[in-house]
Parts: structure tokens; sequence; C-alpha cells
């Protein structure tokens, strides 16, 4: 993959760079927000909150208004509300500092695979909700709804088996990995904001005690 690092501090954006390349892939670094959003041609971004312009919630907002491709956050702090904010302002993953390079890359083969289950079909149709795992888009009543990666792979988890409620555990277990580190509201942040972007929670209902299922809305 081609990867975007965005940090300012040299010292550790160096040395994820070197990761990156070690583990066989192309890095690419620069040191604030204006910079990440004029650069294009990647895969993936490892994106830092405390940056000199713009801080990182923001880019990551604008950079997922546009794409859905992955983004993991890294910050210094470690408090929930900015991991709850950082989900919500559309990353995929988020690592506080310090961090290991290793989990960091594991953190990133993490976000990058594909953890549904795959078959030959391709498109999935729920209501007003059509979903092409070949595109990897989603409209809902023909205009296309904007979807981080993570969201798209927890909406196609749910749509191929509507109305099956399925367990947390399980959702986690199939579309985040089975060793998933992140906090533990990962998964209601991606619902709720799954909810909003489709324009209504009665798409998902929560089972008490269980997990959620997908209810086709006409």
């Amino acid at each position: 993959m081609q990867i975007l690092v965005v940090e300012d501090d040299h010292a550790i954006a160096e040395s994820i760079v070197a990761a990156l390349v070690a583990a066989g892939h192309g890095a690419q670094c620069v040191g604030s927000g204006g910079a990440a959003l004029a650069a294009d041609g990647y895969d993936l971004m490892i994106l830092d909150i405390g940056l000199p312009d713009i801080d990182g919630f923001d880019v990551c907002r604008r950079v997922r208004a546009v794409s859905q491709i992955p983004i993991i956050m890294l910050t210094a702090r470690n408090d929930e509300i900015d991991r709850v904010i950082g989900l919500e302002s559309g990353a995929d993953d988020y690592l506080a500092k310090p961090f290991s390079l290793r989990e960091l890359l594991a953190r990133i083969k993490a976000v990058t695979r594909r953890g549904v289950v795959q078959s030959s079909q391709t498109t999935f149709k729920c209501g007003l909700v059509v979903l092409d795992t070949a595109s990897r888009r989603v409209t809902l009543g023909g205009s296309e709804v904007i979807l981080t990666a993570k969201e798209f792979d927890l909406l196609e988890y749910l749509v191929r088996d509507p109305g099956r409620v399925h367990r947390r555990q399980e959702i986690m277990e199939s579309v985040w990995d089975m060793n998933w580190y992140g906090p533990t509201k990962t998964l209601d942040v991606h619902i709720a904001s799954l909810r909003r972007k489709l324009g209504s929670p009665d798409w998902i209902e929560s089972v008490r005690g269980v997990g959620f299922r997908f209810v086709e809305q006409k």
C-alpha cells in the first residue's frame, strides 16, 4: 500500500516511515493538516491529532467527506472522549502514544483486512439501501452514502443476512479482529454513525443484551 503519514514530530514520523518501508509499504510523510488535504494517491492515512495548523479531527472529517480510505489516528492523549471523537470524525482506528511500531503494523493490517465472508454475490439490496462490494459503494434511494472503510465492512456484514441478530462479540471478531485492542465503545460508535448516515436509527435495531440486526425499510 501507499501510506500517508501525517505527523509533525520528525523523529516519530521517520520511525513510522522506516517501519512501513521495512514492511513492504510505500510511505510519504507530511507535517501539517493542509499538506495532508493536498496529498493524493495513497491507500491509507496515519493521522496525528495535534497538528500545527488544522487539528487531526478536522482533517479526518474533510478527508472522510470525499474518500473512504482507512484512517488511523494518533494522539498523545488517551482519554476515552478523544477516542470517541476520533471515531465519530470517521477514523477507523485510534492509537495512543507511546505505541510500538509492531502494534501500528498490526492495526494497519486489521483495518485493511476484509473480515466479512466473501461470496460470488457482489450487490445486496435491502429496501432503499443498495450495497456493491465490488466498487465498495452504498446508495440510499439512489444517492451515494459516504462511509469509512470499517463502516462499509460493518454494514456489509449486517446487510448480507438482514433480520438475523448478530451478537456483539461475533461482529467484533468478524468485522474487526479476534484480537481487537480498541476502545470498548467502538462498535456502538460505528453503529451510531451508520444510523446517522442512513438517515434513521430504524435500519439497525439493537437487541438488548445480545447485539444488532439490520431491518429492511421501505
